[in-house]
């Protein structure tokens, strides 16, 4: 469906070769912006033909990559489900690369009054949201939670989308790693170099917590939580930045 997957075939491509770099679960997210309609019974035809397909390879939920527009953000405080992960609390919101709403704060309230607990997708892609990492520090600390994407963590994305990956996992204000697969070449379904990364440079609990824990609680809305720092970290309390 919109940008990922053209055809079952594809979309089962995808699925296989998830399974086989270790993920078990897998959220499809298709997109409700100003390009494509989000539609949930399409979405649910087409995901239960996948599920049939793939005969058990892994686990598939949907979701919703979900932009900040007037009638989108109406529409889902009318109907606190049809948008989130797995239809519980979790919402997957895309910011614009072009304008960042000023009255971000009031409406990541809004949506969490309804139920909703924000998700910042893939800041360190968007470069209005690298110059703003102080407006993240205090979304999260109003609640929001933030998403990476596992290549940027490898470097697929670049230098700045690394760095600045970087920069918010030592500020501690990362709560999970996702693929955000497209296709099997570009952009593939597969988390397991990003976790190797994440033991290698953040230890087991925190690569555990961004890409095995606080994901399972995406799925079933419970609360999400990170390891302490090492108590000899010089890792920076988002406060002191903010500060």
């Amino acid at each position: 469906m919109d940008d990922g997957a053209r055809t079952l075939e594809d979309s089962l491509a995808m699925v296989r070769m998830a399974a086989e770099h270790g993920t078990t679960d897998l959220v499809a997210t298709p997109h409700a912006n100003l390009e494509f309609k989000f539609d949930p019974d399409q979405i649910a035809e087409r995901i239960a033909q996948v599920r049939e397909a793939a005969g058990g390879a892994l686990r598939l939920y949907t979701g919703c990559d979900f932009h900040l527009s007037f009638d989108n953000i109406q529409d889902s405080i009318e109907h606190p489900r049809k948008y989130t992960i797995n239809q519980q609390r979790y919402l997957l919101v895309e910011f614009s690369e072009l304008l960042i709403f000023k009255n971000t704060e009031d409406i990541f309230a809004r949506l969490r009054d309804a139920g909703m607990t924000p998700i910042v997708t893939h800041p360190e892609r968007n470069g209005l949201l690298r110059q703003r990492a102080d407006a993240i520090a205090k979304w999260v600390e109003q609640g929001a939670r933030v998403q990476l994407t596992a290549q940027s963590l490898t470097g697929g994305f670049g230098g700045r989308a690394r760095e600045f990956s970087c920069e918010l996992l030592d500020l501690r204000l990362v709560h999970v790693v996702a693929s955000d697969g497209h296709d099997c070449e570009r952009r593939p379904p597969v988390m397991d170099q990003a976790h190797a990364w994440l033991r290698k440079k953040y230890g087991d609990a925190l690569a555990e917590a961004l890409c095995v824990t606080n994901p399972g609680a995406a799925l079933s809305g419970d609360d999400m939580h990170l390891p302490d720092a090492p108590a000899e970290s010089s890792v920076r309390k988002w406060y002191e930045f903010w500060r």
